[in-house]
């Protein structure tokens, strides 16, 4: 039996003792239960349902044989829970997050064992006390509520306490129409209504809010473009990368800092969380422009420091702990003692390998932080699940050791979020389990467990399936964006760079695309061992498996085309463009299962000038 995340302590019972969950047993809370518990207890007996087929009755008083009985302690740490399993009742105690948590753990027992529980004994709590995830909705997707309250529902199963959602201009605020119009934003009744879902399964909802840098859809609209660091940033040529690197807000206008506060201010109620992330990363064009006077006066640190400050004042004015992600600080860490005390720094760091120097230095500073690692499926078909593993592990065992407060997984968008963002739960997991217990299991031992468990491969082989499919790349949707925008003449150097370095994996594109077809036949066969609640996403990962090899083949066109690279014998082109065309087709079914049309037309626009190019009636650069 598996249990994600891994409990502390765990001790199982006689071999042939065991609880039968039988359709007349109740689910009794005992008085030491409050309102919050009463409303988990039933979404838990929602789910048994789900798992048995029946759902045990839900009642408060006294438990009896035959019953699962819930109780609060005070005595007991929050979040921790003791579980208890024998011939006469399931019995879970903790503090009122800690009962919550071992809910999660009996329906993870039932997924498994059914209506008959083995005898044990489990005892435990987290390491870190706030696990959670970060969405990107705003680089290409906006999804669905239903998505995200289905995202809720995996962090509540695997014991997570904590969302955020990152928005640049996907908020359909009152007062700046220009910067949401032509997107498909949230609104504020689905923000409130998410809240609500959230805050029921023991999850905060964070508000996070660009406020500083990568606010592109602002600071190039003609109301707000004055305000952008860059002089007529509004009449900047549109690129994916441009996007990525410019729109940093003007520091020393006195009216950025009003906007930025007025934007909040309409935010911020939406939420019952009492924090606040203003993100404040990647500020890369400031000094550069019209703050240059201001940086050669005062440095650029203290004009970036003075602006976070006075974001983070007013939201501790307005009842608020500030967030920011500290890769800019950790240039000059020290000046972090210069915000609120409160002040949570998000340290973020996506290498495979992550180093932890960034960790010490802010702990030394005196920082209070998460550390935050990657899902790592940016840019990708499908996610990179090694480098997640390796990513989340080491930033888990570095929040441990130097006491970060948090851990906070990322998963970012980028460019045009290209990825189907339910690949995500894997990296989800992972966070989830090492931020619980830094005790870590082996890469395939973990995978084993979540294909058994999240997937219900019931051979434990479909992680590991579909962690092999990202290996198979040669020609990534990044290389082909910027490929297309080599006619971008500020990036023109680095997007020729870029491919450069990409070029030589196209020397075994045909192998790599063998490989592909190997790995689709063996998720054909894990249909026949899968729940049909998962089976669901076997589709999303077979076009993403066959966007894999259709640009492998895209690739060695270009790479022949227009670098001269001779690779013996080519696909037919005009096959290949009407191979990319359908795949479009169901790429845009699959899309809008879970997603808004956001900026899907600009995927779209992608393929098809693939597709002319493939035909002959596009340029380079074009």
């Amino acid at each position: 039996m598996y249990l994600i995340p891994q409990p502390k302590n765990i001790e199982f019972g006689e071999p042939d003792s065991h609880f039968m969950l039988s359709y007349e047993s109740y689910v009794v809370l005992e008085p030491s239960c409050g309102e919050k518990l009463t409303a988990q207890a039933k979404l838990a007996v929602e789910a048994l349902k789900e798992e048995l087929g029946f759902a045990p009755a839900l009642t408060r008083g006294t438990g009896r044989p035959g019953d699962v009985i819930l109780s609060q302690s005070e005595e007991m740490a929050p979040q921790s829970y003791r579980l208890t399993v024998d011939e006469k009742n399931v019995r879970i105690t903790g503090g009122e997050a800690g009962v919550w948590y071992g809910c999660q753990t009996l329906l993870q027992m039932a997924a498994q064992c059914g209506a008959v529980l083995p005898a044990v004994t489990i005892e435990d709590e987290p390491d870190i006390p706030n696990r959670g995830f970060y969405h990107d909705i705003t680089r290409g997707r906006v999804p669905k509520l239903s998505f995200l309250k289905k995202m809720a529902d995996k962090m509540a199963y695997y014991k997570m306490n904590q969302l955020q959602l990152y928005i640049e201009h996907t908020f359909l605020f009152r007062d700046f129409s220009e910067i949401w119009r032509d997107d498909t934003p949230l609104t504020a009744a689905e923000i409130l209504e998410l809240d609500r879902y959230c805050a029921e399964r023991g999850i905060e909802l964070v508000p996070s809010l660009s406020c500083f840098g990568h606010l592109y859809k602002v600071l190039s609209s003609q109301g707000y473009s004055h305000l952008c660091e860059l002089e007529d940033s509004e009449k900047m040529p549109f690129s994916l990368r441009g996007r990525m690197h410019h729109h940093t807000i003007n520091v020393t206008d006195p009216e950025s800092l009003e906007f930025i506060k007025g934007k909040i201010a309409e935010f911020m109620p939406l939420f019952t969380s009492k924090q606040f992330n203003i993100c404040a990363d990647e500020t890369f064009d400031l000094g550069k422009g019209k703050s240059r006077e201001a940086a050669r006066e005062k440095g650029v640190d203290r004009i970036y420091i003075d602006f976070v400050k006075a974001l983070c004042e007013f939201l501790v004015e307005n009842g608020r702990r500030p967030m920011f992600w500290g890769d800019v600080i950790c240039g000059f860490p020290e000046m972090i003692k210069e915000l609120p005390e409160e002040t949570v720094c998000l340290n973020w760091g996506y290498a495979k390998y992550q180093r932890e120097e960034e960790t010490k230095w802010l702990a030394d500073a005196g920082a209070v932080q998460y550390s935050c690692p990657g899902a790592c499926g940016w840019n990708q078909f499908v996610y990179l699940i090694e480098n997640s593993y390796e990513n989340i592990k080491r930033m888990c065992t570095y929040a441990v050791k130097y006491h970060s407060i948090g851990l906070l997984n990322t998963d970012w968008g980028d460019f045009l979020h290209v990825n189907h963002p339910e690949f995500g739960i894997v990296g989800m997991i992972y966070g989830a389990a090492f931020s619980w217990n830094t005790q870590i299991p082996e890469f395939e031992q973990i995978n084993r467990q979540i294909s058994l468990l999240e997937f219900r491969d019931r051979e434990e082989k479909f992680v590991g399936i579909i962690a092999s499919a990202a290996n198979q790349s040669a020609f990534g949707w990044e290389t082909a964006i910027r490929f297309r925008e080599l006619g971008v003449a500020e990036f023109a150097e680095d997007h020729k760079a870029y491919i450069a370095q990409q070029l030589d994996l196209l020397d075994n594109a045909e192998e790599k695309n063998r490989n592909l077809e190997k790995i689709k036949g063996a998720v054909y066969e894990s249909i026949a061992r899968m729940d049909s609640r998962t089976k669901g996403l076997v589709k999303p990962y077979l076009t993403a498996m066959d966007a894999i090899r259709l640009f492998n083949e895209l690739g060695r066109v270009v790479a022949s085309r227009a670098y001269g690279k001779n690779y013996g014998s080519l696909p037919d082109a005009w096959k290949l463009a009407e191979e990319l065309e359908n795949w479009l087709y169901h790429y845009k079914e699959i899309y809008r299962s879970v997603s808004r049309e956001s900026e899907l037309s600009r995927i779209q626009e992608i393929i098809v000038w693939y597709a002319d190019y493939l035909r002959g009636k596009e340029k380079l650069g074009c």
